[in-house]
């Protein structure tokens, strides 16, 4: 399948921050990209520097809402012509405000894009490329994935469920001797928009609200460490905020007496 073809990378969340600077340093690879977000100037705009660069690259632009779940249904049938090598789910929105305090229409969009796009997205890519060699998922969680945050619950919450998905999706391919990789990322503070748009301000000064951070462009250099490694989950430190390649975190079940019994009809 697709053995012989031109293959793509696809990113996305690509018009700003990390995954903006990870178009940049996959395109450094060589890889072709399918670059995916809201924003169409700002798509124009990466795809003419990539290609100023490396003009021998495909690069194909995608301007989709995944905010809206029906939309990831959508895209995915746009990119079926395709050949895929990789999907990075970076798309995602945070939130900085109390659960007594936060606006729920955010909080349903962030459930949308964090949650439901990204599940959708992420199956209907196993499904279609689980067999394929040389494929790998990576989702981008966030180090409040696996630690809890104050005044962030939701947020973390929606990346607790990022990281255990992906980590499970691993050990199912695994287990099924899929030729697919599945890897989470999970970055600490990053300086991006992220910051202005969690805390609904015009204006966020990284160095003013943390002690230690680090560039989307650094970022985008330890996923692709995690993209060329054989290891499942990229882990930023909460503490030294140094970036380490490990296996699982989450605890796994594996061949438990106790586990549900397969029923096979």
């Amino acid at each position: 399948m697709y053995s012989n073809l031109k293959k793509y990378l696809v990113i996305t969340g690509a018009s700003s921050g990390i995954g903006f600077e990870a178009a940049k340093a996959f395109a450094a690879l060589g890889k072709n990209l399918i670059l995916v977000a809201r924003r169409a100037h700002h798509l124009e705009r990466l795809k003419a520097s990539i290609l100023h660069d490396y003009p021998q690259l495909d690069i194909i632009i995608q301007c989709v809402d995944l905010s809206q779940p029906r939309k990831a249904h959508e895209l995915h049938e746009r990119l079926k012509p395709y050949p895929l090598e990789t999907w990075i789910n970076n798309a995602g929105i945070g939130d900085y405000s109390t659960v007594a305090e936060q606006n729920l229409n955010k909080i349903e969009q962030m459930l949308h894009l964090n949650i439901e796009a990204l599940t959708i997205l992420s199956t209907r890519f196993v499904a279609d490329y689980q067999n394929v060699e040389n494929t790998q998922l990576i989702n981008i969680s966030s180090r409040g994935g696996y630690v809890v945050v104050p005044n962030a619950v939701t947020y973390c919450a929606t990346k607790f469920y990022v990281g255990a998905f992906t980590e499970g999706v691993a050990w199912e391919l695994k287990q099924n001797n899929a030729a697919m990789q599945a890897k989470v990322l999970a970055p600490a503070a990053t300086q991006t928009e992220f910051g202005k748009l969690a805390n609904d301000v015009s204006e966020y000064d990284y160095d003013k609200a943390f002690g230690k951070y680090h560039t989307a462009k650094q970022m985008a250099g330890f996923l692709v460490q995690l993209y060329q490694s054989d290891k499942t989950v990229g882990l930023v430190d909460w503490e030294t905020f140094n970036f380490s390649l490990q296996q699982a975190i989450f605890p796994h079940s594996g061949a438990s007496s106790h586990n549900q019994k397969q029923v096979k009809p």
